[in-house]
């Protein structure tokens, strides 16, 4: 086992020796790799002991000390009592019997995705990773296997990016409610133990809250992040909201030093990804959490959502999305200079549904069509036009749009302007406004030359013509997703 000393150590002097300091004025020199601003579309995973119940959502762990909750009624009816039967008492029936890696990738890999970031380490505090700073981790117990260790060996032979995520943070007050009545949380606790610290939580969502997270758990959480930097050398690191308190700044300060640090001596560029204003802005790449912007940003950005509107792990009531649904979403996230992080979430023997697969596939059809569209696109002059407005902001995903033939997004790569229609047309009839011809005397959208229109994944080209109204796209173009126009300007 590591001495958490030496560790901090360790931390401290590769900060001393590397080009970034654990400052925000240092790390302003922070910029988001070409890798990933080309990869426009990754897999999350969230898998782990609270696939076992399957129940509620990945939040069961907590909610089942929670008294007169749906998950406190379900675990005694299905489990016993607390004090018998405890959150602890799910591992040793997580086995993953039927996990295989290159199974998953293979997956992820049809279904378009060029980056992979699993969970290594959920609110629950159990370590989805070979550790020495714990002994609750699945290479001791449960599956007895290193889950992500074999995740980024197959990955990289899959030629795909491989990240890691770490929600360690928040288990400060994930477990607390355990102590509110005769369970099998209870004190004394110290460091190492699974459970602890489990404080009580007056409220989560205030950066100030108290009992503010100690310096012995914040030391803990430091040396935890930095032992998947070092061990797993994750090209992305993803942090939940939590990591915002006050209480985390000067930590999160030190561990983006440590990680950038160390990606220059391996020769790599490395991305952390987080949410609201946990990290100064343009020290990391922000995320939003199942939502969009309205706009297109200057700065690169990211979306994390789920095929499940409800989930984020296994549950045996998921209400999943439709794939078009989520290939609309990508489309509008990259024409506005970001990215698609989507969840699935495993059944606890390591196989993926078949609603998760279908979703999965069915995007990589789309995007084995239309990829040129999405991969490596830059942002035109405005991201889109038409009728249906997005509903800026987090938690906004499970809002219905509905897109028209009217509704377009841009993007642009070699000298050439794609432009997506978010819904087909019913007549086979397009007009897209922000192409029409303009006195150049006058301010518009575009004042050159359009040479040719194409339809990605049709032999056949439309008819079109251009006049004031806009360009004008004529094509019987079957089925349900979006389709993509290829036009040559000049």
């Amino acid at each position: 086992m590591y001495q958490l000393e030496n560790y901090l150590g360790t931390i401290e002097d590769v900060i001393a020796r590397g080009p970034y300091q654990a400052t925000w004025e240092s790390l302003a020199a922070y910029e988001a790799p070409k890798w990933y601003r080309n990869a426009k579309f990754g897999i999350f995973i969230h898998w782990g002991i609270y696939s076992i119940p399957a129940f509620g959502n990945e939040w069961y762990p907590r909610n089942m000390y929670i008294q007169g909750s749906p998950e406190y009624e379900h675990h005694i009816r299905t489990y016993g009592r607390h004090r018998e039967f405890g959150y602890k008492d799910f591992i040793p029936m997580f086995r993953a019997e039927k996990f295989m890696a290159d199974d998953w990738t293979d997956l992820f890999k049809r279904a378009g995705a060029n980056y992979v970031v699993p969970v290594a380490e959920h609110h629950d505090g159990f370590q989805m990773y070979r550790s020495e700073i714990s002994r609750w981790n699945c290479w001791e117990m449960g599956p007895k296997r290193d889950i992500l260790g074999e995740l980024k060996e197959s990955c990289q032979r899959k030629g795909i990016q491989f990240g890691a995520s770490s929600h360690r943070v928040e288990h400060w007050f994930f477990m607390g409610h355990g102590k509110d009545f005769d369970s099998d949380i209870k004190e004394p606790m110290k460091r190492g133990d699974f459970y602890w610290p489990a404080m009580p939580d007056a409220d989560i969502y205030d950066i100030f809250s108290k009992p503010e997270p100690s310096e012995e758990f914040m030391q803990d959480w430091l040396v935890r992040t930095c032992e998947i930097i070092d061990r797993y050398r994750p090209g992305i690191l993803y942090f939940d909201w939590w990591i915002q308190h006050s209480a985390c700044k000067p930590y999160l300060k030190k561990l983006a030093a440590y990680y950038y640090n160390r990606a220059a001596e391996w020769g790599t560029e490395v991305v952390i990804n987080y949410k609201h204003d946990a990290f100064l802005f343009g020290t990391a790449v922000p995320d939003v959490e199942r939502g969009q912007f309205s706009d297109v940003k200057p700065y690169f950005w990211q979306t994390d959502t789920a095929v499940a509107l409800n989930s984020w792990c296994y549950t045996e009531n998921n209400q999943f999305r439709p794939a078009e649904d989520i290939i609309c979403d990508l489309i509008d996230i990259v024409s506005k200079n970001g990215c698609l992080l989507l969840n699935i979430g495993p059944k606890a023997d390591g196989t993926i549904s078949d609603a998760d697969r279908t979703i999965l596939l069915q995007i990589g059809e789309w995007l084995k069509v239309n990829g040129e569209a999405i991969y490596g696109t830059g942002v035109w002059r405005k991201y889109g036009e038409g009728p249906t407005q997005i509903v800026e902001g987090q938690f906004s995903d499970g809002i219905k749009k509905n897109f028209t033939s009217r509704d377009f997004r841009f993007t642009t790569a070699g000298g050439y302007l794609y432009a997506a229609a978010l819904k087909r047309s019913s007549d086979g009839e397009y007009c897209i406004v922000s192409l029409g011809k303009q006195d150049a005397s006058k301010q518009a959208n575009f004042h050159g030359i359009i040479r040719s229109v194409e339809v990605l994944g049709q032999k056949e080209r439309p008819e079109w013509s251009r006049d004031e109204a806009g360009l004008h796209i004529r094509d019987r173009i079957g089925g349900e997703n979006p389709v993509v126009f290829k036009i040559k300007v000049d």
